[in-house]
This record gives structure tokens, C-alpha cells and sequence, in this order.
């Protein structure tokens, strides 16, 4: 496990996570006219009924072997700015899932893993290689749904991750895994922090 690190250090760090999302767009969906006009119903006054409350089910963890799980739907986006760069792995139009930053000011690389509710705790999370794998103890970003952990530039797990057959994974703290693909993004931003 590596030591906490100090909270002004991770917010200062990734406070771009979720400013800098994935962009995207996607066009209207047709939706084809009825040949018909449909009749209006007439409306009838019925008491309505009181839903029934139901348990939220329980997240279904994926079983065999992770190198078998489907990837995580999404792509990788490369990006440069004046803090370093950044790959950041998610669906257009909405945060980024996982991200991947060289914050060339502190020399070091930053994971930031988005949470659906800002948690109030450090989340420890395994990520898994074909190679290796570690935990890490992700830190929460101040303000934000993203939890984060920093790396030195030259950390084994980073060329792990960048070599790793196809893809690696980011598991644990009860949260369904990240299937991520182990494409030219990630090691183009470990090569930045590198020089």
C-alpha cells in the first residue's frame, strides 16, 4: 500500500478530472411517424396506487477470469494542457471513468478513479495487469466524485499497465471493476511525466 497522501496535494492535482470530461456528441434519434394517428384515451379518474418499495439489487460482480471480462464501454481521450496531460478513459458526454495524469509540476502520475457520491473515506483499489498487480489507496478529491492515487513516473506498475496483454483492471472497495483496454494513451502520458 502506498501512505495517504496530503488532501490539498490530490485536490490541487485533479481538480481538472472532472472539469476536463470526455466530449462527445451524439445526433437526434428518429422516431418514425404512425401511419395513423393514434386515439386519444379518455382520461379515467382511478386512485393510483402507492408503489411498493424495493431493494436496490446488489451490483453482480463479474465471475471467472477477469482477462475474459467484457472492457468497460468507452474510449481513450489524450490531452495536453499546461499541468502536463492527460488520458482520460470513459463515454462521450459524460465523467471519465478512470483517468491517467502527468502533473509535470510535482513529477508525479496521478489515477483518479470517478465514484458516483463523493466518499468520505480512502477507498483501497487493486489494479491488475497481465503482468502484476497492486493496491493502491486512492484518496478522496475534495468537492468531487473522483477518489485519486499518485505514482512516480517510473513505478513498475505503469509500464505493467502499458504492456499488459489487451488490458488491466482497477477492483475493489465493493465497486464493479474497470475493464480497462491497454491502448498507446496510457503510456503516452507515463512517457510524458518520464522526460
Amino acid at each position: 500500500m502506498r501512505r495517504p497522501l496530503p488532501a490539498a496535494a490530490l485536490a490541487a492535482a485533479v481538480s481538472a478530472l472532472a472539469l476536463g470530461g470526455l466530449t462527445g456528441c451524439s445526433g437526434p434519434r428518429i422516431i418514425p411517424a404512425a401511419a395513423e394517428p393514434l386515439p386519444v384515451p379518455t382520461p379515467v379518474a382511478t386512485p393510483s396506487p402507492v408503489p411498493a418499495a424495493t431493494p436496490t439489487p446488489a451490483v453482480a460482480l463479474p465471475t471467472g477470469d477477469w482477462r475474459d471480462w467484457n472492457v468497460t464501454p468507452g474510449d481513450w481521450v489524450y490531452r495536453q494542457d499546461g499541468r502536463g496531460s492527460i488520458a482520460m478513459y470513459g463515454r462521450p458526454g459524460q465523467a471519465a471513468d478512470f483517468t491517467i495524469r502527468c502533473d509535470r509540476s510535482n513529477g508525479r502520475i496521478i489515477f483518479g478513479r470517478h465514484i458516483a457520491a463523493a466518499p468520505a473515506a480512502a477507498m483501497a483499489f487493486t489494479v491488475r495487469t497481465s503482468s502484476m498487480m497492486q493496491e493502491l489507496l486512492f484518496q478522496p478529491v475534495a468537492g468531487e466524485p473522483y477518489v485519486a492515487a499518485m505514482l512516480g513516473p517510473r513505478d513498475p506498475l505503469l509500464d505493467a499497465m502499458g504492456f499488459s496483454r489487451g488490458r488491466f483492471i482497477v477492483e475493489g472497495s465493493g465497486l464493479y471493476p474497470l475493464v480497462l483496454p491497454a491502448w498507446a494513451e496510457v503510456h503516452r502520458v507515463v512517457e510524458d511525466c518520464r522526460k
